[in-house]
């Protein structure tokens, strides 16, 4: 079973745009979603009348004045003109939330090409707007003051993950635990950042100083230091969804099959190792594109912390529970692993602008999937995935592409 076998037609990611990730202080929200939906729309072989409908993922949540936002991209083209645009929210997984309910309106017929795009300008707002927006996303912290932000969330994540599996966390070179495991997450991550022309941070910090508490790589919540954190980020990026190719720059890429899953908000309702709605949000995707894990060549997921990679190790079934840190320590979600994880640098190195991150993701793999990659890519890379969350383990998606 696969998506076209249950709905009868194809989804098809027919053209792609991306800018650089970071502060990008000569770039309005405006300015960034124009680029990439005109380089998407390009990319694609169509042109802007030929654009049914438009989502955009955007989560904002204060760090922007302006919070209607969903016809900037009209600015693009007059033939854009009274075209169906839609702003779609759900904390981090925004993007993806986006991209879904684009393939939901093609599914319908109610469009042939869809414009997807996803946007965020976070570094316009200071560090204890940013702080207090995401926390929007807490059922227990929104609008209440923290010194640790969200970061402290994930740090209350790590603490019972280590609590619970802390004994088999040991192992040659290794020998601190939990610590060096997400050490070595940020390090890998961080190095594959450096093949990305996208990404927010180049720099190879080696898995010593990701280790290592420093005054310039402080715990900013314990067990996690800076390392073990996304940045603040500016950034946009756009996919163009269609049921048929379209004569584009490269060939289109297949949507296999997806899945989205929400779990409870209130933290008491859920085991905080678990992100138990994660799981089903890859069970799902995988059921409809007829797949498992071993049919995947590589994935991008949603690092917002390095513990939240560690478990997603095991929500994607790469590892029993508990025993995600096997997949870095034997090297499996390297480069030259048998399933790479993040090559893009993940939002660790690439950047988290929380919007646009669940769009990126799907950019970054239909580009491997199309061998357009660049220093990024990976050899006879067929099909992956793409996995993006919003909050603790709330909101969930999961898509699998595939080459044609």
């Amino acid at each position: 079973m696969s998506l076209q076998d249950q709905f009868g037609k194809d989804i098809l990611l027919t053209g792609w745009g991306h800018s650089k990730f970071g502060k990008l202080t000569d770039d309005t929200l405006e300015s960034l979603i124009v680029h990439v939906a005109g380089e998407a729309i390009r990319n694609s072989g169509l042109d802007p009348k030929d654009i049914d409908e438009i989502y955009l993922g955007q989560f904002n949540s204060g760090m922007q004045p302006l919070g209607f936002t969903s016809s900037l991209a009209l600015q693009l083209s007059p033939d854009l003109a009274n075209v169906p645009a839609t702003r779609t929210e759900n904390a981090c997984a925004s993007g993806s939330a986006a991209f879904q309910q684009g393939v939901k309106a093609v599914l319908a017929g109610t469009a042939r090409n869809v414009l997807v795009i996803g946007a965020e300008k976070m570094t316009d707002a200071g560090a204890d707007v940013v702080g207090a927006a995401l926390l929007g996303a807490s059922y227990e912290m929104a609008g209440k003051a923290s010194s640790t932000g969200f970061t402290g969330l994930f740090a209350e994540v790590a603490k019972h993950y280590e609590k619970r599996y802390g004994a088999g966390l040991n192992g040659p070179g290794f020998e601190n635990g939990l610590g060096d495991v997400l050490g070595s997450i940020a390090a890998k991550n961080h190095r594959n950042g450096m093949d990305n022309p996208y990404a927010q941070m180049h720099r190879d910090f080696g898995e010593e100083f990701c280790r290592t508490i420093s005054d310039k790589n402080p715990m900013v919540a314990e067990p996690l230091r800076r390392t073990d954190c996304s940045p603040v980020s500016d950034g946009a990026a756009a996919v163009v969804l269609s049921t048929q190719a379209t004569g584009g720059a490269t060939a289109p890429v297949r949507l296999a099959g997806f899945g989205h899953a929400n779990d409870f908000f209130p933290a008491e309702k859920r085991d905080p190792t678990e992100f138990a709605a994660t799981r089903a949000s890859w069970e799902r995707a995988f059921t409809m594109a007829g797949v498992g894990i071993d049919g995947l060549d590589f994935a991008e997921v949603h690092d917002c912390f390095t513990i939240a990679e560690l478990i997603m190790y095991e929500a994607m079934g790469l590892a029993p529970r508990g025993e995600g840190s096997r997949a870095i320590q034997e090297g499996w979600v390297y480069k030259d692993g048998k399933l790479p994880i993040n090559v893009s640098g993940g939002l660790k190195a690439k950047g988290h602008p929380v919007g646009a991150t669940g769009v990126s993701q799907h950019v970054i793999a239909a580009m491997q999937l199309t061998g357009t990659a660049g220093d990024m890519q990976l050899p006879n890379a067929r099909r992956g995935a793409v996995q993006n969350m919003g909050g603790v383990g709330i909101a969930n998606y999961v898509s699998v592409l595939e080459a044609l």
